[in-house]
């Protein structure tokens, strides 16, 4: 059953993919930008998560929320742990502010999806080109929050199995210093019904905590990324005990 219910959601959303994908170029092809654009985008990605709640029976709990900065033009870095493509479609289901993803440049040729995806107000960069990568980053960065868009990163660069740690790399805590953004460090539990490669997912809860902004002025990104991943991953543990060794 479980994998009959994964093929159902395959399929839906890949056919809800297209006609909004579609919206979204010709949206741009008339001048449309900006928040237009992303709401049609977060349109489709709530008809993805909805999906999964209906046809594979995942549902999300949040806490943490009230942790969020409230002001309207306060902006924010949100570093999340990344286990599966569930949290890339939620979290801008669930943010008060548009979200800006820091994503590799071949997502953008992936048929409907990246062409849509380019469409938006993302940062897609050459992971080859390291320096002018991260230029860009800031510069764009440094755009979008004036905007109030927040930046969203996995600061471990990709998904990691269920109990695992990947490295924490600095590139979200150097943009929080260069920027005076805050980060907001976000512990996710997706792989216990979503796994990182898994084709069939199962139904359970997924559990999504938010911590407290941490200030970045006067930091430094090595410094402030430790705090980062030491907070996120003894919430992990916490969230999730089952998936990691008891310490003795």
């Amino acid at each position: 059953m479980a994998l009959i219910r994964s093929i159902i959601h395959l399929v839906w959303m890949a056919t809800t993919c297209m006609p909004y994908a579609l919206l979204i170029m010709l949206g741009t092809l008339f001048g449309v930008r900006g928040l237009p654009l992303y709401r049609i985008a977060a349109a489709w990605l709530s008809l993805c998560i909805s999906g999964a709640r209906v046809l594979l029976g995942i549902r999300t709990r949040i806490t943490g929320m009230e942790h969020l900065p409230q002001g309207e033009n306060e902006g924010a870095i949100l570093l999340v742990k990344h286990q599966s493509t569930y949290e890339t479609f939620l979290m801008p289901t669930i943010m008060p502010h548009p979200l800006a993803y820091v994503f590799k440049k071949e997502l953008l040729y992936v048929p409907f999806f990246g062409w849509a995806i380019g469409r938006l107000d993302m940062i897609h960069i050459d992971r080859s080109q390291r320096a002018q990568a991260f230029n860009k980053v800031v510069e764009q960065g440094k755009a979008l929050l004036a905007k109030g868009i927040w930046i969203i990163m996995f600061p471990e660069g990709t998904r990691i199995e269920r109990g695992q740690k990947g490295t924490y790399k600095t590139g979200g805590t150097r943009l929080a210093v260069e920027t005076g953004a805050p980060v907001v460090p976000i512990a996710v539990t997706s792989a216990k019904v979503w796994g990182r490669r898994a084709f069939i997912k199962r139904p359970g809860v997924v559990d999504v905590s938010i911590g407290q902004p941490i200030p970045s002025a006067g930091r430094e990104p090595e410094e402030l990324m430790r705090e980062v991943e030491a907070w996120i991953e003894a919430e992990m543990r916490r969230l999730d005990p089952e998936a990691y060794p008891a310490t003795p």
